[in-house]
C-alpha cells in the first residue's frame, strides 16, 4: 500500500513539475488585441521567382500597401548592424555582384553560386554588395525596414540567436525602443525570450517551436526540450507559434488551451490549409498565397 503511495505521489510531482515548466506568462500580460484579426505575411508579401524576394524591401513595401502585417527575421552584422535575413548562412539567398563570385563559392542545390559565409562573418559595408537571388533588392538593415514600415502595420519580429550569443536582442531592443508602431518578439531560442524577460518584460514575446524530430531528424535532448516547450520556465512567452503541422502536441495543447497562451500557426500556404486551422489558432503567419479574405485589420 505504502509503495502505490509513494508511485502516485511521485506521478502527480511530475505532472505538477512538468505543467510548471510548459506554464506561460500567467500575470501581467501585454495587451494582445492589437495583434488579433491580422494576417501576417511570412518575410513579407515575397514570390523568391521575382523582382520582390523574401525579407527585402520590395516584399515588405507590398505587404504594407496591401494592409497585412509582417513576420521578419532579424539578426547582426560582424559589426553589429541589426539586418533582415532569416538564413544563417548566405549561400541560397545572397549573390555576389556580377563576376565578383570567387571559384569556391558554394554551389546550391539549382546550380546557383550563393555567397559563402555566415551574416556574422561580413560587417554591414561588405555585406551591403551582395544582391537578394538575382534581383537589385539588396538585405535591408532593420532600422531602414522600420522606417519604411513607419506603424502601418503590426509586425512580429523574429530574433535569430545561435547558441549563447545574445548581442541581436540587445541591438533590435535599441532600435524597437524608438518605434511607436505595434511590434512583438520571437525567437526559437529560448535565451532571447529570457533576455526579453529580464529587460523588455513590456513586450509581448513568443516562443517559436516545431516538432524538430519529424521535421529535421534532430534526437538531441535539446531539441526535445524546444519541442515539448520545456524551457518556458525560463522565458514564460505570451504566445507560442507553432508548426501548424504538428498542432496536436500535447505542451502546445495544454499552454494554450488550459493557461491562455495565444496560439499562432507558421506557416500557413494555403486556403485549405488556413480553413484547417481556424479552430486551433487565432493568429496566422502565411506565405505562397494571398488570403482570399484580405488582411482583416487595414494599416495603423
Amino acid at each position: 500500500m505504502l509503495a502505490v503511495k509513494v508511485v502516485l505521489i511521485t506521478l502527480v510531482v511530475i505532472v505538477l513539475l512538468y505543467l510548471f515548466m510548459i506554464m506561460p506568462r500567467m500575470w501581467g500580460r501585454p495587451a494582445r488585441e492589437p495583434h488579433m484579426r491580422v494576417l501576417y505575411a511570412h518575410r513579407g508579401l515575397f514570390d523568391n521567382k521575382s523582382d520582390a524576394p523574401e525579407n527585402s524591401m520590395k516584399a515588405f513595401e507590398r505587404a504594407v500597401a496591401a494592409g497585412y502585417g509582417m513576420e521578419l527575421d532579424v539578426q547582426t552584422t560582424k559589426d553589429g548592424v541589426p539586418v533582415v535575413f532569416h538564413d544563417f548562412t548566405l549561400k541560397r539567398m545572397a549573390r555576389y555582384p556580377d563576376g565578383e563570385a570567387p571559384a569556391d563559392a558554394p554551389v546550391n542545390p539549382d546550380g546557383s553560386v550563393g555567397v559563402a559565409g555566415k551574416v556574422c562573418d561580413y560587417t554591414w559595408e561588405e555585406l551591403s554588395r551582395f544582391h537578394l537571388l538575382d534581383t537589385q533588392e539588396r538585405i535591408p538593415r532593420f532600422d531602414e525596414f522600420l522606417k519604411m514600415v513607419g506603424g502601418r502595420v503590426p509586425l512580429i519580429v523574429e530574433l535569430k540567436i545561435e547558441l549563447k550569443d545574445l548581442s541581436v536582442c540587445r541591438a533590435a531592443s535599441a532600435l524597437l525602443d524608438d518605434y511607436t508602431g505595434v511590434y512583438c518578439i520571437e525567437s526559437f531560442n529560448p535565451l532571447g525570450l529570457w533576455w526579453y524577460r529580464r529587460n523588455r518584460p513590456e513586450v509581448m514575446r513568443g516562443q517559436l517551436a516545431d516538432s524538430f524530430r519529424k521535421s529535421e531528424g534532430w534526437n538531441a535532448p535539446l531539441y526535445w526540450l524546444l519541442e515539448f516547450l520545456m524551457f518556458n520556465v525560463l522565458s514564460r512567452p505570451d504566445f507560442i507559434a507553432y508548426n501548424h503541422k504538428y498542432r496536436g502536441n500535447l505542451s502546445r495543447v495544454l499552454t494554450t488551451g488550459i493557461f491562455g497562451a495565444l496560439p499562432v500557426a507558421w506557416t500557413i500556404r494555403s486556403e485549405d490549409e488556413l480553413a484547417d486551422n481556424r479552430k486551433h489558432f487565432r493568429v496566422f503567419i502565411f506565405d505562397s498565397f494571398v488570403p482570399k479574405e484580405g488582411p482583416a485589420v487595414k494599416q495603423i
